[in-house]
């Protein structure tokens, strides 16, 4: 009789997609991947465009989906100093489509289109942006109405919007997010993301603790030397409880007397002197016997009118959120548990069997949000069902949920202020440190407002030689039609004497104290010296601190900046503010 011969199962290796993003997949998983994957990107550029083209270039590298570039202008002979994805035979052409050619080769899985025409048709016809999931917008704009209504339409729209700058040395982006923008996987330290329910054990829990521990003196050394430290901690926790009117260590005070009374457990009559699962217990006494409480963010998501009052309407996070309110109530102020283990000194079966006791555990809780889940989604009439997968990203990382308030971007006119509103008074603390980079925020204002005071001047009259309206419409300053960007900047009163709500209703934050005085008009000689031009290496750099932000906002995952960030190139420095 022949022998059979089994051959074994072919192990399926990774795919060319997972081998091509695998870096990227280890930090945002496929999850994040398939997002960037389904965003639509639009670029409207503008000025020489190069930070918007180093952008696009980080974020065509990790695949997403797909993006438009807007781009009226011809290639200049400047452009070939500055755009490193331009050759010297795109000389007279199209900007847009030499780019777009360029960027192509980067990742032939992306779409990449350009669109030529103004970025003006997207203020002036609202319903062109409403395709896209993200719009990158590079300033200065012509004016600033085109920047005002670009905006207020993306908003309205709920479409995150980036707006840049970059000029010489000094660059800065701000983000307008929707009104509500939350974010589950904030990748929070994976040490403060342990949740052992050490003060609210349950009964699977126990029972394994009484059979590990029950008789834990009589156990021998190696089995004494392997008992899982949080075991230990709840076998101790009883002997402490049952002298302590069944009290747990509530202060530092007890818990440094609860952690002696652990360390005495320690057998040291041994070649180590000690044992390292007591070791681990003593040192996790101050981080596992702490109440349940919840983190301020996921409070204020608690407390929000989205989360108590349902609608059909309603986005998934909300519908989620109330179903984990309701089992936060429920059960004394405790969250789903999340089932992850810390590594820990055990015998591998302990172990399994622990982390066996602890996913059940989840899984119990997971199943119990589901069911709040779909009664909502019953009562509201809401189709289709949210993924359980969903859910269950939610339970593990409720505690981390992050909701930022999306902020509107500040536009710049020519015939009137900013309303600041509650902002002025921050914003001019800020102003009180002499090393602040706010200043550099507020010369990229005068920016915008000096463009949109050359708009104006275009509107008013012609000047009366052909080459000093092809000046003004470049941007460059022409005697008796528009003075130099920095005595613009003095005549226009970017600072006032005082913060006064009361008084003015519309103030500027102060920023006339010497110091940051001196930096905002040192950037704004910047700004007027480099004439509307790039540094190539500048908008490099910004554009991949922008790329990163935008994955972030894609993605869902990570906190993106809250709204503006300001890079000093001369002395390599950022900073972020609320504006």
């Amino acid at each position: 009789m022949a022998e059979t011969v089994t051959t074994p199962p072919i192990i399926q290796g990774p795919t060319a997609k997972e081998k091509k993003y695998d870096r990227q997949l280890r930090l945002w998983a496929a999850s994040g991947q398939a997002a960037l994957e389904n965003a639509k990107v639009l670029l409207l550029n503008s000025g020489s465009g190069v930070v918007g083209v180093e952008t696009l270039k980080n974020l065509i590298l990790p695949g997403v989906g797909s993006f438009t570039i807007v781009d009226e202008t011809n290639v200049s002979e400047f452009d070939l100093g500055v755009n490193f994805f331009l050759e010297e035979s795109s000389l007279g052409r199209w900007r847009a489509e030499e780019t777009r050619k360029f960027l192509q080769e980067l990742n032939p899985e992306v779409e990449i289109s350009a669109l030529k025409g103004s970025i003006d048709v997207f203020a002036d016809y609202p319903s062109r942006l409403e395709q896209y999931s993200l719009i990158l917008l590079v300033g200065a704009t012509r004016n600033a109405r085109v920047l005002e209504r670009i905006c207020q339409h993306a908003d309205k729209s709920s479409i995150p919007l980036f707006y840049i700058h970059c000029q010489g040395f000094f660059s800065h982006f701000s983000v307008q997010l929707p009104a509500q923008f939350p974010i589950v996987d904030t990748h929070p330290d994976p040490a403060s993301t342990q949740d052992l329910r050490l003060l609210n054990p349950w009964p699977e829990l126990l029972k394994f603790l009484e059979k590990k521990t029950g008789d834990l003196d009589s156990l021998s050394d190696h089995d004494h030397g392997h008992v899982p430290y949080l075991l230990i901690l709840l076998h101790f926790l009883s002997v402490w409880k049952a002298s302590h009117d069944g009290q747990v260590p509530a202060n530092y005070s007890e818990k440094k007397d609860f952690k002696a009374l652990v360390e005495s457990g320690a057998r040291k009559n041994n070649s180590e002197g000690g044992e390292e699962n007591f070791d681990e217990a003593a040192a996790a006494v101050l981080k596992s016997l702490n109440p349940p409480s919840i983190s301020c963010g996921l409070r204020e998501v608690f407390d929000a009118d989205h989360c108590r009052n349902l609608k059909p309407t309603s986005a998934n996070f909300w519908i989620i959120a109330n179903a984990i309110q309701n089992f936060h109530a429920s059960h004394n102020g405790i969250l789903p548990l999340p089932g992850a283990l810390p590594d820990m000194k055990a015998q591998s079966s302990d172990y399994i069997q622990l982390q066996n006791i602890y996913k059940a555990k989840a899984h119990s809780d997971l199943a119990e949000v589901i069911r709040t889940v779909r009664s909502s989604e019953q009562e509201l009439s809401r189709k289709p069902s949210i993924k359980p997968a969903e859910i269950e990203a939610f339970c593990k990382g409720a505690q981390f949920v992050k909701l930022i308030h999306g902020r509107p971007i500040r536009v710049a006119k020519c015939t009137a202020e900013i309303d600041w509103n509650n902002e002025a008074k921050a914003l001019s603390q800020e102003f009180q440190d002499p090393a602040s980079l706010l200043p550099i925020y507020f010369a990229f204002l005068a920016l915008d407002r000096y463009q949109d005071d050359i708009d104006r001047i275009q509107k008013l009259r012609k000047p009366a030689y052909d080459q000093q309206f092809k000046d003004i419409t470049a941007g460059r300053v022409v005697s008796g039609a528009v003075p130099p960007l920095p005595t613009f900047v003095e005549s226009a009163h970017f600072s006032t004497p005082a913060v006064d709500p009361e008084h003015d209703p519309k103030p500027w934050p102060r920023f006339d104290t010497p110091e940051a005085r001196t930096t905002f008009d040192n950037v704004v000689n910047e700004l007027d010296r480099a004439d509307w031009g790039e540094l190539h290496n500048i908008a490099a750099l910004t554009g991949g601190m922008v790329a990163q932000e935008v994955i972030k906002v894609i993605t869902k995952q990570y906190v993106p900046v809250d709204n503006s960030c300001v890079f000093d190139g001369i002395a390599s420095k950022t900073a972020v503010f609320k504006t």
